[in-house]
């Protein structure tokens, strides 16, 4: 018997649009992933990120290949990466696509195991990440982190008779690196800028060591991004950076909040 041939299918995404508008940013979003990344100490950790993933999409064509999105993923997806290895993705995104702009952002939990300062009881400490590339010929990619800390005010110290407020704060930094940064790296330039370092796990005397720390360590808002400014400023690996913090104040209303945003790349004027 003869064997039918297949039907070719209509690819209606491909077909000329006539509107003449180009779209700036067309793909799938919120897509929930597995993803395994590689560890300083040569280990990996899986994770489960939530991704963006975009492409720009000129104006005589219809439609992009939604499909595609998930393709590149999968064929990323066999061996563990490190963050600098994340453009790539970007890059192979813009080619399965076609297209002149490609645009990858990954959203995730990222756990640090941290020892207590004093009994070194062992705990992991939860982060939030962010690494996003823009790929058009260039990478611009850049990784955010950010991470909990503890803040003591210098004006309440300086004016009670006793004690000082503190209050827990979220310190967050969004940097272009040259090179490989980890992330364990970042997180831990970022918490020395604070009165004091969290962790998961405390016993009485890591409790003890940590209230005493902050006491002896006050910072406003504006020290944590300065002093956090300086760190990054001195790391030859940062090329750029955009870092906050936000204090969430225990005897006001309201948070306190400081930004820094600096292109060390840039002529100092």
């Amino acid at each position: 018997m003869p064997v039918d041939k297949p039907v070719a299918m209509p690819d209606v995404q491909s077909r000329d649009d006539r509107r003449n508008v180009a779209i700036d940013k067309v793909g799938v979003k919120n897509v929930t992933y597995p993803v395994t990344l590689r560890t300083p100490d040569g280990g990996t950790q899986t994770t489960v990120a939530s991704i963006n993933m975009y492409v720009s999409l000129p104006h005589h064509q219809k439609g992009t290949h939604m499909s595609r999105f998930l393709e590149v993923l999968n064929d990323h997806n066999s061996q563990p990466v490190t963050p600098d290895q994340i453009p790539a993705i970007g890059r192979a995104i813009k080619a399965k696509l076609d297209a002149e702009n490609a645009h990858l952002e990954l959203s995730f939990t990222y756990f640090i195991k941290k020892l207590a300062p004093v009994t070194k009881a062992a705990g992991l400490m939860d982060y939030r990440v962010t690494l996003s590339v823009h790929s058009n010929g260039d990478d611009d990619f850049v990784i955010g982190v950010r991470a909990p800390a503890t803040s003591l005010c210098p004006c309440s110290k300086e004016i009670s008779v006793y004690g000082a407020h503190n209050q827990r704060c979220e310190i967050e930094a969004r940097v272009r690196a040259r090179g490989m940064l980890w992330i364990e790296d970042l997180a831990s330039m970022m918490e020395r800028a604070a009165s004091a370092e969290v962790y998961a796990v405390l016993k009485r005397p890591d409790e003890k060591y940590v209230t005493e720390r902050a006491y002896e360590n006050p910072k406003f808002v504006e020290d944590i991004v300065r002093d956090l400014a300086l760190i990054l400023d001195a790391d030859d690996r940062i090329a750029q950076y955009t870092i906050t913090s936000e204090n969430f104040e225990s005897i006001h209303n309201h948070n306190a909040y400081a930004e820094i945003t600096r292109d060390k790349r840039a002529p100092v004027a």
